[in-house]
C-alpha cells in the first residue's frame, strides 16, 4: 500500500521559472534496446526574478544519467544532487550552457509517455509532463525554447527520421546508420516536442497560403495503410483554408506533417509542425471506416491543426490554464465541423454529449472548474470540463460579443501574445479590450465548478400586453466550494404566438427596431425581464442553440412541447422539445415499472415522431436525431437515484412501441434510402451521411419487430454494403436481435474479413461489448482472450472495456456487482503498466452515490479494494481518493 500521499499542486502557488532556456539542442542515438539522449541547453537567469543564482532544479524521471557538464566544467557526483525526479546543479553565472547525456529505454515504455515504441516505430507523447522521461529539463509550459534536434538510427529499420520544424540537414552515419537534423524557428515549451523514427510511407500534397507561400503536407503511415489517408489530407486542406478565412490565421512553417501511431493514449497531439495521431483519428476509407469515423477524422485533424495558433504560437502559462488552448480550440473545431456539415445537427450532437457526460462529471467527485484550483496528477484533468465545457465558455463570449466582436478579440489575443505562455485571464482581457466591455463577472465560469440551474417562470398581463420571464439561477455544491456567486448566463430566446410565428421582442424601456430572436444576460440570482407589445400570451422558446451550459427548467406541458417541435424556428430547440417530451414519457414508464404495473405509453410521443418521420421535407440528419430517444446514460444523469433496471425496461418498451406503431413508415423510409445506397457510390459528405443515418436508425427500430422481412433486409445490407457505415450498422442490429444463428454467422464473417485490420476489429469488439442482451460480462471476458485484443493498446481497452462499462449499463450494473469487480481488477492491473488508461477506466465507479443503496455498497467496496491494492500511481490514487472522500 502507498505509504505517502502524492503531493497536491495549487494554482495559488504558481511561481515564474528561476531560469529560462533560450536554445535546446538535442541528439538522439536510437537503438533497439536503448536510446542515448544528449542535450545542450543554452540557459540564463530569469531577469524578472533578480540577479541571485539559486540552484537549478531540472525535472527528470526514469533516466540513467551518464554525464553532466556546466559550461566547460564536467561535473562529478559530488557537484550535483540527483533523485528519482530531479537533477539539481548550481550555476555560477547568469548565462551558461548545461550538457547532459542519459540512457532511456523506449522499448519497455508501456505508459506511452515520453519516447516509446509503437509497432516498431519510435514516437513521442510529451504533453503534459512526458518530456522529463526523455532528458533533464525545465518541463513546464512557461519555459519556451528554440529546438534543434538530430536523430541517428539504423537506416534500414528507421528510414524516416522526423522532428519539429523544418529539415535542415541529413546524411549517412557509418555503413548502417543515418542521421537527420530538424530546426524549429519558433519558441515552444517541451510538451510540444516530437520525434518519430520508423519505416513509414507518406501521402504528400501541398497548400498555398493566403500570402502565396506553398506548404508541403505529408501524412506518414505504415505501408499497409497508405490507401486510407486521403480523407485526412482533404480535411487538413479544408482546415487550413477555414482558419485563414474565419480567423485570419496562416500556417508558418515550410512543412506540416501528421504521423499515425497505433499505440497512443489520446486522440492526437499538436506538436509544432509534426502532429502525432492515434491511427484511429487518421485512417479512413469507405470500406473500413464509418461515417462517424470520417467525421471524427475531419474534426480531429482540424482541432490539432488549429492548435498551431491556439496552443502553439500562444500557449498556456501553467497546466491550470489548460482550457486556454483546449476549450478555445474545441470551440474552433466545432465551428469548422458545423460549417462542413449541418450546423444544427452538430450543435445537437455536441449538447447531447455535454449533457450526458460533462454534466455527470460536474455532479461527481472529480468536479472541478474550467480552470481548476488544484490537482495531484495533471493527466486526470484532460477532462470534458476543460475541453467541452471550456468550449461552451468561449462560445458564450462569442454569443455576448457577436461574430465580429469575437473576431476582433481573437485577433488582438493572437497579436498581443504571439510567442508567449499566458492565462485564461489574458484571453478574456483581449476580448474586453477589443470590444470595450467588462467581463469580470463572466470570468466566474472559469473559477466556479458545477452546472448552473436556471429555473424560469412566466406571467402575462393581458390588459397591459406585457409578458414577463423570471429567471432564478443557482449552482449545486461541488467538492471545492459550497456557495456559488451568480454567473453571467446568456439566454437566446424567442416568443411564439398561437399561429407559430415569432413575436417582435422589445423589453420595457427599449426603443428602436425589434427582432424575433434575441439574447438576454441573466446576471443576478433572480431577475425578471418584461416584454412589451405582446398581443397574446406566447409560448417561450428558451436557451436557443443551447446558448449556455445550464440545466434549464420551465413548466412546459406535453402539448406545448409538441407545438415547439412543429413550429419553433430554432432547429436545436425543436430537437430539444422532442427530447423533453421523450423524457417525460420515459419517466412515466420508469415509474410504472417501479410500481409493478402494466407499462402504458403516452401516444403523443408516437404521434409526434410519426409526424417527423413522415415529413420528407425535413433534413434526414435532423429526423435521425429526433428519432433517437434519450440514452440510458442521460436518463441516469437526470435521475436523483438511478434505477438501472427500470430505465432500461422503460426505454426498451418505448422503442418497441415506436417500432410497432410506426413500422410502415419506418419500412418505407428504410427501403427508399437503402435503394439509393445500392445505386450510389460512397461519398463522405453531409448529405450522404444524413441519408445513411436515417436508413440505419430505421433498421434498428424495425428489427425490434422480429419480422422475417426485416431480418432479410439486415442480412442483405450486411452482405452487400460497400461501406463500413451500413455494414457495421447491420451487424449491430443483428447482434442485438433475437436471431442467434444469424448473429453468430455475421460476427464470424465480419471477423474473418477484417481480422488483419486492427481498427475495424475494434469496432467488432465494441458492437459486442455494448449489446444489452444477457451475458454481457461473460462475452467481454471471452473477447479479452481473442487474438486481436491486448491490454497494451489503449484503443482496444476503449473499444471493449470502455464500451461495456460506458454503453452497456444494464450488464455493467448487474445486481451481483460482477461488472464492478471486473473493472476494479482491470484498473489494478493497468495501474502498473499504463496509469493514464487505468485512471480513465475508473469513471464508471466514481459516481457510486448515484445508485441504490445495494449498488452503492458494491461500488464503494471496489473503490476501497483498489485503494488498498498496493502502491498506486498518482493518476489512479487521485481519482480513487476523491471518489471516496
Amino acid at each position: 500500500m502507498r505509504t505517502e500521499q502524492p503531493k497536491m499542486i495549487y494554482l495559488k502557488h504558481y511561481k515564474a521559472p528561476e531560469y529560462l532556456i533560450d536554445e535546446t539542442h538535442l541528439t538522439f542515438e536510437l537503438h533497439d534496446d536503448h536510446t542515448l539522449v544528449h542535450a545542450q541547453l543554452v540557459m540564463r537567469r530569469n531577469p524578472e526574478l533578480g540577479a541571485a543564482l539559486p540552484p537549478l532544479v531540472l525535472d527528470g524521471q526514469q533516466l540513467e544519467l551518464l554525464s553532466v557538464a556546466l559550461g566547460d566544467q564536467d561535473l562529478g557526483p559530488g557537484d550535483y544532487q540527483l533523485d528519482d525526479n530531479h537533477l539539481t546543479v548550481q550555476p555560477v553565472s547568469a548565462s551558461f550552457t548545461l550538457d547532459t547525456s542519459v540512457r532511456i529505454h523506449p522499448e519497455t515504455n508501456t505508459a506511452l509517455e515520453g519516447l516509446y515504441k509503437s509497432s516498431g516505430m519510435f514516437c513521442t507523447q510529451c504533453e503534459a509532463e512526458g518530456f522529463r522521461k526523455i532528458t533533464y529539463y525545465l518541463d513546464r509550459p512557461d519555459v519556451m525554447s528554440r529546438f534543434t534536434t538530430t536523430l541517428s538510427a539504423d537506416k534500414l529499420g528507421y528510414p524516416i527520421l522526423l522532428s519539429n520544424g523544418n529539415p535542415v540537414a541529413s546524411g549517412p552515419d557509418g555503413d548502417d546508420r543515418h542521421w537527420a537534423t530538424w530546426e524549429d524557428p519558433f519558441m515552444k515549451p517541451a510538451y510540444l516536442f516530437a520525434l518519430v523514427a520508423g519505416d513509414l510511407w507518406c501521402v504528400e500534397d501541398t497548400f498555398t497560403t493566403m500570402s502565396g507561400r506553398e506548404v508541403t503536407l505529408r501524412i506518414y503511415v505504415e505501408p499497409e495503410n497508405i490507401d486510407k489517408c486521403q480523407h485526412a489530407m482533404i480535411s487538413l486542406q479544408k482546415s487550413m483554408r477555414w482558419d485563414e478565412e474565419v480567423y485570419g490565421r496562416e500556417y508558418d512553417l515550410d512543412i506540416f506533417m501528421i504521423v499515425a501511431v497505433n499505440d497512443f493514449n489520446m486522440g492526437a497531439m499538436e506538436n509544432k509542425g509534426l502532429n502525432i495521431f492515434n491511427s484511429s483519428a487518421v485512417l479512413a476509407r469507405a470500406e473500413t471506416a464509418t461515417d462517424a469515423a470520417h467525421q471524427r477524422v475531419e474534426a480531429i485533424v482540424a482541432h490539432e491543426y488549429f492548435h498551431n495558433w491556439s496552443g502553439n504560437r500562444v500557449t498556456c502559462r501553467d497546466w491550470f490554464q489548460l482550457s486556454l488552448k483546449e476549450g478555445f480550440t474545441v470551440f474552433r473545431d466545432s465551428g469548422f465541423s458545423a460549417d462542413m456539415n449541418s450546423a444544427t445537427v452538430k450543435r445537437i450532437q455536441d449538447v447531447a454529449f455535454l449533457r450526458t457526460h460533462q454534466f455527470a462529471e460536474d455532479a461527481g467527485p472529480m468536479a472541478h472548474a474550467v480552470r481548476p484550483e488544484s490537482f495531484i496528477e495533471i493527466s486526470n484533468f484532460y477532462t470534458l470540463t476543460v475541453y467541452e465545457k471550456g468550449s461552451e465558455v468561449v462560445g458564450m463570449i462569442h454569443t455576448l460579443l457577436g461574430a465580429e466582436g469575437f473576431r476582433k478579440g481573437s485577433d488582438l489575443y493572437f497579436e498581443r501574445h504571439d510567442g508567449q505562455a499566458v492565462t485564461c485571464d489574458d484571453f478574456v482581457k483581449a476580448m474586453e479590450d477589443a470590444n470595450g466591455v467588462d467581463l469580470t463577472q463572466f470570468k466566474r465560469w472559469y473559477s466556479q465548478a458545477g452546472t448552473p440551474r436556471l429555473a424560469v417562470s412566466e406571467a402575462y398581463d393581458a390588459a397591459a400586453h406585457t409578458y414577463s420571464l423570471t429567471f432564478r439561477q443557482s449552482c449545486p455544491a461541488t467538492p471545492d466550494k459550497v456557495e456559488k456567486l451568480p454567473f453571467v448566463i446568456p439566454v437566446s430566446l424567442g416568443l411564439l404566438d398561437s399561429q407559430g410565428h415569432g413575436l417582435a421582442l422589445r423589453l420595457q424601456g427599449e426603443s428602436g427596431e425589434a427582432s424575433t430572436s434575441r439574447v438576454i444576460s441573466v446576471t443576478e440570482a433572480e431577475q425578471t425581464f418584461t416584454f412589451v407589445d405582446v398581443p397574446e400570451k406566447p409560448l417561450p422558446s428558451l436557451l436557443r442553440g443551447f446558448s449556455a451550459p445550464v440545466k434549464l427548467s420551465f413548466p412546459y406541458d406535453r402539448d406545448q412541447l409538441m407545438y415547439l417541435m412543429q413550429h419553433d424556428s430554432d432547429g436545436f430547440n425543436r430537437w430539444d422539445a422532442t427530447q423533453q417530451l421523450a423524457v417525460q414519457v420515459l419517466q412515466d414508464l420508469i415509474t410504472q415499472h417501479q410500481a409493478g404495473t402494466e407499462l402504458v405509453m403516452d401516444q403523443r410521443l408516437v404521434k409526434a415522431l410519426g409526424t417527423v418521420l413522415g415529413n420528407p421535407e425535413l433534413d434526414p440528419a435532423m429526423v435521425t436525431e429526433m428519432l433517437s430517444l434519450p440514452s440510458e446514460a442521460y436518463l441516469t444523469e437526470i435521475s436523483e437515484v438511478a434505477d438501472v433496471d427500470a430505465i432500461h425496461a422503460a426505454r426498451e418498451f418505448a422503442r418497441k412501441q415506436l417500432a410497432t406503431s410506426l413500422f410502415d413508415t419506418l419500412w418505407q423510409r428504410y427501403q427508399a434510402n437503402r435503394a439509393v445506397s445500392k445505386t450510389t457510390e460512397y461519398v463522405a459528405e453531409a448529405e450522404h451521411f444524413a441519408r445513411r443515418a436515417l436508413q440505419n436508425i430505421a433498421l434498428s427500430y424495425l428489427m425490434l419487430s422480429g419480422r422475417p422481412e426485416v431480418l432479410a433486409a439486415a442480412q442483405e445490407q450486411f452482405d452487400h454494403a460497400d461501406n463500413m457505415t451500413e455494414r457495421l450498422s447491420a451487424l449491430a442490429v443483428l447482434v442485438n436481435s433475437p436471431f442467434e444463428a444469424e448473429r453468430n454467422a455475421a460476427l464470424a464473417s465480419f471477423a474473418e474479413q477484417f481480422k488483419d485490420n486492427p481498427l475495424v476489429m475494434d469496432q467488432w469488439f465494441s458492437v459486442q461489448a455494448a449489446s444489452p442482451l444477457p451475458g454481457g460480462l461473460a462475452r467481454v471476458q471471452a473477447l479479452m482472450k481473442h487474438p486481436a485484443f491486448t491490454l497494451k493498446n489503449p484503443n482496444k481497452v476503449r473499444a471493449l472495456i470502455g464500451s461495456f462499462a460506458g454503453q452497456n449499463l444494464i450488464n455493467f450494473h448487474a445486481a451481483d456487482g460482477s461488472g464492478y469487480r471486473f473493472i476494479a481488477d482491470l484498473v489494478i492491473q493497468l495501474n502498473a503498466t499504463n496509469p493514464q488508461i487505468a485512471s480513465r477506466q475508473l469513471a464508471p465507479l466514481t459516481r457510486w452515490r448515484k445508485y441504490d443503496s445495494a449498488r452503492q455498497a458494491l461500488l464503494k467496496a471496489e473503490l476501497e479494494r483498489i485503494r488498498g491494492s498496493g502502491e498506486l500511481s498518482s493518476d489512479v490514487y487521485e481519482v480513487v481518493s476523491k471518489s471516496l472522500a
